[in-house]
């Protein structure tokens, strides 16, 4: 028997087949041209063998670090409710229950961390983000809105405590930077692992797309996000990218998510204004990475293809940053092991109240982290844009470009 939405699925092609017959085309010319030439052309050929060197060098690299693989989730009641504009979060009802899709797995990787014999975990997860259409049908060339990425979290062991937090800054901020550079460090070498392996076993593919790739070396160049902003103005990841010859680079201290680290934060006589925060408080990163073509040794521009932080792990601050974000509407009330108010914490209840737990000595058992995602899509578009590939979706068998496509067919 069939459902609503398999009847509404018909009814939408209906009308997209029909416009196609008016426009003096037809449905089948439509799938030759966007889907099977691509799905049977060298170039996507390999792009497919770059993507599956790219995914297994990360995934060896982060094994024999001694991370754990942890499985995807794609369905919770909370996901990343991101810094950027999306159309919305799709969701789903299931046995009772509303559950939103994955826009990211951060609060899965935090959680998965509780284990203090566990170095990190890493997962090649999945993320659906229902980018908003270019305002004026213009091909951005960079967004797709079901995406795959590595997604990778460290515990940092520290044992920092609210009482630390507030009362001995300088010691707090020197264990950050440690930290900070640490997981720094660690992508650096995942991305050259990665790298290396592309050039070792993908140089015939390399030349079928017309670009090539330059191993970076560490470090890679790091650049303030207010001072790049300062002097460049929105367009600033380009314009550091032309400024530097190196092929990845850092951005460092954007203030965007409520889980990325701002410190300090929470004083002992107060909160820290938004306006008063500075990329020097603020304790995250992006890599930027560039193309180059094969033939000239130009250089593509700059796009972002990794972000991470060091996370916000002390409760009080959790929770004043998910409130300053706007997040959810009133600080948790906790009481007898319930929370008096989860009716208007939307999926953030279970959260908060495991972030919330304390051991028999008082301390906070929340899991202190550094961590980042690495889109795989993104991040072979951004190395391989040249004279072939034009946008991102030109790396999948099935990317969703919310510029590209009227309606996607698969």
């Amino acid at each position: 028997m069939r459902d609503d939405t398999t009847i509404s699925i018909g009814q939408s092609l209906f009308g997209f087949q029909s416009a196609l017959k008016e426009a003096g085309s037809s449905f089948e010319e439509y799938l030759d041209k966007y889907y099977t030439a691509k799905w049977e052309s060298d170039y996507l050929y390999a792009a497919l063998a770059l993507r599956t060197t790219f995914v297994n060098a990360m995934h060896q690299f982060l094994a024999d670090e001694g991370l754990f693989n942890l499985e995807r989730v794609q369905m919770s009641p909370v996901t990343d409710p991101l810094a950027h504009d999306v159309e919305h979060t799709p969701n789903i009802r299931y046995k009772g229950q509303r559950y939103v899709m994955t826009h990211s797995m951060i609060y899965a990787k935090f959680l998965a961390c509780h284990n203090p014999r566990l170095k990190g975990v890493f997962i090649d997860s999945p993320n659906i983000r229902l980018e908003i259409e270019s305002p004026d049908r213009a091909q951005r060339g960079k967004y797709l809105i079901d995406f795959s990425q590595m997604d990778v979290e460290v515990r940092r062991n520290r044992g920092i405590d609210l009482e630390t937090y507030l009362k001995e800054p300088n010691r707090v901020k020197g264990v950050l930077k440690e930290d900070m550079d640490q997981g720094m460090d660690l992508f650096e070498r995942l991305i050259i692992h990665a790298m290396t392996r592309l050039v070792e076993k993908n140089d015939d593919e390399l030349k079928t797309l017309g670009v090539a790739i330059e191993v970076p070396e560490q470090p890679f160049p790091r650049f303030r996000c207010d001072q790049s902003k300062q002097k460049y103005g929105r367009a600033y990841e380009v314009r550091l990218g032309e400024e530097t010859p190196a092929p990845f680079f850092w951005i460092t201290g954007l203030l965007r998510e409520n889980y990325d680290l701002v410190y300090p934060y929470l004083q002992p006589e107060g909160k820290v204004a938004l306006s008063q925060v500075t990329s020097d408080m603020i304790y995250n990163y992006d890599v930027c990475a560039k193309s180059i073509d094969r033939d000239t040794g130009k250089q593509g521009p700059a796009l972002e293809i990794l972000s991470g932080a060091v996370r916000e792990w002390v409760y009080e601050a959790m929770v004043e940053r998910l409130l300053d974000n706007g997040i959810i509407p009133e600080r948790p009330v906790l009481f007898e092991g319930n929370i008096k108010n989860i009716d208007v914490l939307g999926g953030y209840g279970p959260f908060l109240m495991i972030a919330s737990k304390k051991d028999a000595q008082g301390k906070g058992t929340f899991p202190e982290t550094y961590g980042g995602g690495i889109g795989v899509e993104r991040t072979l578009y951004a190395i391989c844009r040249g004279p072939v590939i034009e946008k991102v979706d030109d790396m999948t068998c099935f990317g969703k470009n919310p510029d590209s496509h009227q309606i996607y067919m698969f």
